[in-house]
């Protein structure tokens, strides 16, 4: 029985980790795909970029709302709906004969990439017993930091090999497959509803749909030049939290439940989640320019270097998640944090003095310190997490690592612009490359610090109260 069991649990893990390489490939790999749709569909760059877009907006404005729904109506029954439409879009993408239908398709493949981010760590928090939670977010972490990895090399080749589509065609086998698992594997949903019920909160859902939307959308627009359209749709957003925040104090069956923020280890882990990856993306806006541009690498040379930070990553992802289980989540986040902390201080020196070497062993530090953060920040949050939250708290953590991604692409490229003191950063001489990639990473660094002191103070602070419940 227990043996049957086991192979249960790992035959579900295999299903979520497709579900989370899936998704996480979905992001990257289109990117390797502009110029070639660029040159198919006769657009400008500016509009094809919005077949990347598209997909991130749509997971960014739907992660929390879609978690939501899995915990009202069966996260099963969900997901298989998740991924069929991950698997459908997929094709439509691939035969899309117009660039607005291909990217009106992205948006749907979004919407089901959602459905799999969000549901994918409440499922390991209700089928994984709790001694192996950590190995299964560590796992999990691995499968996403492969996805972002693979996505870029892996549509070269199809791209090379079979033309654009192949990039889209290549989801649907893969689907079906996950599909298949889930159908055998998956616990099903003890009750049965209707997926659209009076207790479905409508209204915040768009609100927060809509807010999200224009908060993205005003980090993104404008290749990090803040003009008025940036600051319009700052200030809509600024005005849809507010009524998004009015909203959900009126609901009889609010999306987020308020409340929930009260708990300060959740607030600390979100809010953490975001600088953490506001900081990680600055290594992807900052890395391209520096080595192509400062340490004079090829083409050839630039992808390599920039393959190696997620490829330790995936590599430390299972280990991390061993230890989280050993010795705890509190103290492998620490770990984490100091770990990027210390990356971003060697980022300011070595490579002045390394090269590229002195590049790639900061790189290293940043992202194995990553990947012990996030697997023991997402056990954390899930481990204490009552079953009928566990969606929209998934979702919730999917947010934060969505937002602090899009702030960095914008905040941090416009801070490397500022820094590095020419107005077009493509054509700035090396020593300003250099100057803006040292001053962005002390920045960098300094938020890395007020995240660490986060982590400490909330243990800190959890102590105090556990300690006062129970002074014995």
């Amino acid at each position: 029985m227990e043996k049957e069991q086991t192979t249960s649990i790992r035959w579900i893990l295999a299903a979520l980790s497709l579900s989370v390489l899936l998704s996480s490939i979905g992001t990257s790999i289109a990117n390797v795909s502009l110029p070639t749709l660029a040159q198919v569909f006769g657009a400008s760059f500016q509009q094809v970029q919005w077949v990347v877009l598209a997909y991130l907006l749509s997971i960014t404005t739907m992660v929390v709302s879609v978690g939501r729904l899995g915990d009202m109506v069966g996260r099963r029954r969900l997901l298989m709906i998740g991924v069929f439409l991950f698997t459908v879009a997929s094709a439509l993408c691939g035969s899309a004969p117009t660039l607005w239908l291909l990217i009106a398709a992205r948006a749907a493949q979004g919407l089901g990439a959602a459905i799999m981010m969000a549901l994918t760590m409440a499922f390991v928090g209700e089928t994984v017993p709790k001694a192996a939670v950590g190995r299964a977010m560590g796992l999990l972490g691995t499968m996403s930091a492969a996805g972002t990895a693979l996505g870029p090399s892996l549509g070269g080749v199809l791209i090379s090999a079979f033309g654009w589509q192949a990039i889209f065609f290549i989801n649907v086998p893969l689907g079906l497959i996950m599909l298949l698992l889930i159908h055998r594997y998956l616990p099903v949903d003890a009750n049965r509803r209707q997926v659209i019920q009076p207790g479905f909160d409508v209204m915040g859902t768009m609100l927060l749909a809509a807010t999200l939307a224009a908060y993205a959308l005003a980090m993104t627009i404008g290749r990090g030049q803040f003009g008025a359209h940036n600051i319009g749709l700052l200030v809509a957003a600024l005005l849809g939290l507010g009524l998004f925040i009015v909203a959900e104090r009126r609901a009889g069956s609010p999306l987020i439940r308020l409340a929930m923020f009260r708990n300060a280890s959740l607030s600390a882990s979100l809010t953490m989640s975001l600088l953490i990856s506001t900081v990680m993306m600055a290594t992807l806006v900052v890395g391209p320019f520096y080595l192509s541009q400062s340490l004079g690498l090829s083409a050839g040379w630039l992808g390599l270097v920039l393959s190696i930070g997620p490829l330790f990553a995936a590599v430390t992802g299972v280990p991390a998640g061993r230890l989280v289980d050993d010795v705890g989540a509190d103290r492998v986040t620490r770990m984490g944090l100091l770990g990027i902390a210390i990356g971003c201080v060697l980022l300011f020196t070595l490579p002045a003095s390394l090269g590229t070497v002195g590049y790639i062993l900061p790189i290293v530090v940043i992202t194995v310190g990553y990947a012990l953060f996030q697997t023991a920040n997402n056990t954390a949050v899930m481990m204490d997490i009552p079953q009928d939250q566990r969606g929209v708290t998934s979702g919730l953590l999917y947010l934060s690592r969505n937002l602090g991604l899009i702030t960095g692409a914008s905040v941090m490229g416009a801070l490397f612009t500022f820094a590095s003191a020419v107005p077009d950063i493509t054509t700035a001489p090396p020593d300003a490359v250099a100057t803006g990639m040292r001053v962005t990473f002390a920045i960098a660094g300094l938020l890395i610090i007020a995240a660490l002191a986060i982590a400490v103070g909330t243990r800190a602070l959890v102590t105090r109260l556990v300690l006062a419940q129970d002074p014995s």
